[in-house]
């Protein structure tokens, strides 16, 4: 007998129903603007360019465990930059982009049929997807109490979060590890826009002392190079944490291949050292943001939450279709809410990754 398809295993991808959306806005006299989609426009950091240059001589096989310098950069930007102490080598894997280790995180762990994965109500849709690739059930829920009797094997938090770009809260943070590590739950925190915080309080790491209590029992934080340094065609993230959770994802990796190239690692490490690409980048999304900002709210759109990420998640109290629909009559092609869940019925999510010139022509016809 033949296995279920995957199209049957896996949710639907969603970008496919925006298909006729994005006919209509590039259909625009003055062509679309496409702010669906928050992939970076902006030139990768020349440091990180001439490193890849220099290390383009690279004919032997990587490890998979990768190299002590690509994982040593990793804790060094993580205390540098996060506070992040008491984070050894054995604590650190390179992977080769985060989407593919959100997606297979569960699987390489041992979790399967009968065990419980919970993740955010709202949802960047690759946690649902690992949970059904590993045929483990979901639970889309921002209450611990939704649980009720049962123990998720893992929990996955994401702050800031994608959509909405909120930012939890020390308590909080404090209050769901206590939790995990009461029932002996796997908590995985997404922290790939940690860097990219606007206003209000600052992105914490659940490896942050202050969250862990100093122990990383438990504990696993995935980090992206994508968005901070405009290296998302290079595919590279990382996952820091309980050497021991690192280990079995290891183990697993080692025998699937799973290896960061060299080259990539080598960029890595020039992009983790330098913070001046960063502060760069940030002022420039900064000024982004506060175009798309004010233009939506003048065009009557309310804007909640958004206080990191690089989006802006608006609504006008309407179904997230419909708004959809409308502004991609004005050439603007923007995500709809319920991509990330119930929840998101009602609200669309606008990216400000767009060059300042495609940001301008948005701006112009949402005030017109």
């Amino acid at each position: 007998m033949m296995s279920q398809p995957v199209s049957g295993r896996l949710p639907d991808f969603p970008w496919d129903k925006l298909t006729d959306h994005a006919a209509t806005a590039r259909s625009h006299p003055d062509g679309v603007v496409d702010l669906s989609v928050g992939t970076p426009v902006d030139p990768t950091p020349e440091v990180v360019q001439q490193a890849l240059r220099d290390a383009a001589d690279s004919p032997g096989y990587p490890t998979t465990i990768g190299l002590e310098t690509t994982r040593q950069a990793a804790i060094d930007w993580l205390a540098r930059r996060h506070g992040v102490t008491g984070l050894g080598l054995d604590g650190v894997l390179p992977v080769i982009g985060s989407k593919e280790l959100i997606g297979s995180m569960a699987l390489h762990l041992g979790i399967g049929p009968g065990d419980l994965i919970g993740y955010p109500a709202l949802a960047y849709p690759t946690y649902e997807v690992g949970a059904a690739l590993a045929g483990a059930e979901s639970l889309a829920t921002d209450s611990l109490t939704a649980f009720g009797p049962r123990t998720p094997r893992l929990l996955w938090l994401n702050s800031p979060a994608n959509p909405s770009g909120r930012v939890l809260p020390l308590d909080h943070l404090r209050k769901v590890v206590e939790w995990c590590r009461e029932r002996g739950t796997i908590l995985v925190s997404d922290e790939c826009y940690i860097e990219c915080a606007w206003e209000g309080e600052r992105p914490l790491s659940i490896l942050d002392p202050q969250v862990s209590g100093g122990s990383h029992d438990g504990l696993l934080a995935v980090h992206s190079l994508s968005k901070r340094s405009n290296l998302a065609g290079y595919r590279c993230a990382f996952v820091a944490g309980d050497p021991a959770l690192v280990g079995e994802l290891l183990a697993v990796r080692k025998n699937l291949g799973l290896q960061m190239p060299g080259p990539q690692q080598r960029a890595m490490i020039a992009a983790l050292e330098d913070d001046e690409h960063v502060e760069r980048q940030h002022a420039t999304y900064a000024a982004r943001r506060t175009q798309l900002k004010r233009a939506l709210e003048s065009a009557g759109f309310r804007i909640d939450h958004s206080e990191a990420s690089l989006y802006l998640w608006a609504t006008r109290d309407e179904d997230c279709w419909t708004t959809v629909a409308d502004l991609a009559q004005q050439g603007i092609l923007v995500a709809p809410g319920d991509f990330y869940g119930a929840a998101g019925r009602q609200h669309v999510r606008v990216a400000f990754t767009a060059t300042d010139e495609r940001v301008a022509a948005a701006v112009a016809r949402l005030s017109a």
